[in-house]
């Protein structure tokens, strides 16, 4: 069968309870052009371009002001050292990086698939996209909900290479995106505001008073992808092929592709000096795809949609408290520009946190699915289990919805919350397990390390903050 790179060499047999030993093979020569590893970024803004950036930071800012923008570029900073540090073990092993934290302990896998499941099953990205097409064409958030989940469940399932569809889905998103853009600088925005941000967004504050520390933690934790999504760049690299992953199969629909039953091991490769050559070009793409695509564009959407709502909505007196508060910035966009302008803005809303939820149930099941597949039902087909969650996703989603939990604002702030918690798990162990489980020459340098500590300090200690928020409210 073939798979995205060179057939992969047999590996010993490995017991119950320890995961096999690295398989030996060959560290494939990296692409000629940059523009041919551009896209795990790519998804990885696309996902996290929904929450942080369309509702909770513009919501702070049209309540408070630009104060609070310097923590969207500490935290999309922080999350670029957490992604490239993950793609390091992938690129180095071919494994994901949940296989990788198992062979620290088995479960840690299982550990962290646990807490990405809670933090999907608030379908907070579907609600608040349904709730923008109800500003546009009336309905009940509750239904269109339902039906935006049932169509994110056969766009997953039914895609023959999900990767595929992934990548090209975020990629339109980041087109409208960027059309929103353009047409507010041209259309909307005083040049005088532009010119008045900087020096705005120079007087920082933490406006815990205001928020809370549920809002603000969850704010950092989504100026990105945020949560369990960060993790899945570790599986969109495997699906792209990058690096040893050119060794392992890509997951596809059990219906229209042609999936492979692999174990989810992965490979390790002799350090020689063309191997090394070949490493530090791989490492060195790496970072310019992450820095040019999932940097750029999230601190760009973050910015602007912050800067749109401050312009058009700080200081009424009127302004919710709520995801209503975009409804109202498309009524002023309309006054100030026409109707057409106030729908184009509640159009791309819509469709990008709709691609939010497509994206965050994909990265929910591509976990799930590898934590099975590798540590707990190692004779699985990762595809076969991959749609049987999608469904189970969907399924959940739907039924938490027909409760009554229909605000996304709250929806996405205990999703936020929970993703903090994570990045503060898994940035401990990315330290230990990059320090630990790789050869020398490919660890990362004191200076990653003392980024990472930071990420642990910093979402321990705002997770820490929020956790005894909520024991003292109660």
């Amino acid at each position: 069968m073939a798979t995205t790179g060179t057939e992969s060499p047999a590996r010993p047999r490995r017991s119950k309870r320890v995961l096999a030993d690295l398989a030996l093979a060959e560290l494939p020569a990296p692409p000629s052009s940059i523009w041919r590893v551009i896209g795990p970024g790519v998804v990885a803004a696309g996902v996290g371009l929904g929450s942080g950036e369309f509702v909770i930071f513009p919501y702070i800012a049209s309540q408070v002001g630009l104060v609070f923008l310097w923590a969207a570029v500490l935290g999309v900073l922080v999350q670029y050292f957490l992604n490239t540090e993950i793609e390091r073990y992938t690129l180095a092993t071919g494994e994901s990086v949940l296989t990788g934290f198992s062979r620290l302990w088995r479960h840690w896998g299982g550990v962290l698939l646990a807490l990405a499941v809670v933090h999907s099953l608030w379908p907070g990205w579907a609600n608040s996209s349904a709730t923008l097409v109800t500003y546009l064409v009336g309905g009940s958030v509750r239904w269109i909900t339902v039906g935006m989940l049932v169509i994110i469940a056969l766009l997953l399932t039914m895609s023959r290479v999900v990767y595929h569809t992934l990548e090209r889905g975020q990629a339109l998103k980041m087109v409208a995106i960027g059309v929103l853009i353009a047409g507010a600088i041209a259309f909307a925005m005083p040049l005088h505001v532009w010119a008045d941000a900087p020096a705005l967004a120079a007087r920082p504050a933490f406006p815990v008073a205001i928020f809370g520390w549920a809002m603000l933690a969850g704010a950092i934790a989504y100026a990105g992808a945020g949560g369990p999504s960060n993790l899945c760049v570790s599986s969109w690299i495997r699906d792209k092929g990058f690096g040893m992953a050119s060794h392992a199969p890509r997951i596809e629909s059990p219906l229209l592709g042609e999936p492979v039953a692999a174990p989810g091991t992965g490979w390790r490769f002799d350090l020689n000096a063309v191997s090394l050559q070949h490493w530090n070009a791989w490492w060195r793409f790496a970072k310019i795809e992450q820095l040019s695509t999932f940097v750029a564009m999230t601190l760009i959407t973050i910015i602007f949609t912050s800067v749109l709502a401050f312009a058009l909505l700080y200081g009424r007196p009127d302004l919710p408290r709520d995801i209503s508060f975009l409804w109202l910035e498309a009524q002023v966009l309309s006054d100030r520009v026409g109707g057409w302008f106030g729908y184009l803005f509640l159009i791309v809303g819509a469709f990008a946190l709709f691609l939010t939820a497509v994206g965050v149930v994909d990265v929910t099941a591509r976990l799930a699915a590898d934590v099975l597949r590798t540590i707990y039902w190692t004779g699985g087909n990762e595809s076969v289990i991959y749609s049987a969650i999608v469904w189970m996703i969907v399924v959940f989603g739907i039924a938490v919805v027909s409760t009554g939990a229909s605000q996304p604002l709250v929806l996405l702030v205990t999703s936020a919350v929970i993703a903090g918690f994570m990045m503060f798990v898994y940035s401990g162990l990315l330290l230990v397990l990059n320090c630990r489980k790789l050869d020398e020459p490919l660890r990362p340098s004191w200076t990653r390390r003392g980024a990472l500590a930071f990420a642990i300090l910093l979402f321990g200690g705002v997770s820490a903050a929020t956790f005894f928020e909520q024991i003292a409210s109660r």
